[in-house]
């Protein structure tokens, strides 16, 4: 049985709004900079918006564990909102959501997936708690590495 998740990251930082938007959009090049992502290829490219590309995401979990999964873009408006499908190892649905407020770019990102690997709902029972421990671990360094690849503050504030 597939063990349901859901997350809610949230970001700030004084980076404008379009550089912010640009470095997360732009995830083929996540592996360049958070050390999370093993690799992101595109399998389909989408139209002239992305809408309908299809890339594959490889993680590495704090704990050693790999996590394989395709997301499919479903909607984006620029500089605002970035929505996909995701299937394989993980299944179900993650939003970004970008926002201008006071001069500080807000990120947003919900995930809303269920697990699919037979050993990871087998051990859910016990395990769910670092399951979601290594999430946020995973999210707090990606905003660590935000950061370094925009030069100004990001802070986690989730």
């Amino acid at each position: 049985m597939a063990i349901e998740y859901s997350f809610v990251t949230k970001w700030k930082t004084p980076a404008p709004i379009h550089e912010v938007w640009e470095t997360v959009r732009l995830s083929l090049d996540w592996p360049q900079w958070w050390k999370s992502f093993i690799s992101v290829k595109e399998l389909e490219p989408g139209d002239e918006m992305g809408i309908g590309s299809v890339r594959r995401y490889t993680l590495k979990s704090p704990t050693n564990y790999k996590l394989t999964f395709d997301l499919l873009l479903t909607d984006r408006v620029e500089h605002k909102l970035l929505k996909g499908v995701a299937s394989g190892e993980l299944a179900g649905e993650g939003i970004w959501h970008f926002q201008l407020l006071d001069n500080m770019t807000y990120v947003e990102c919900h995930w809303n997936v269920k697990t699919t690997k037979a050993w990871m709902n087998a051990l859910a029972f016990i395990l769910k708690p670092a399951f979601q421990y290594n999430h946020r671990l995973v999210m707090k360094n990606g905003a660590k590495y935000l950061e370094k690849r925009l030069g100004t503050p990001v802070t986690d504030i989730s």
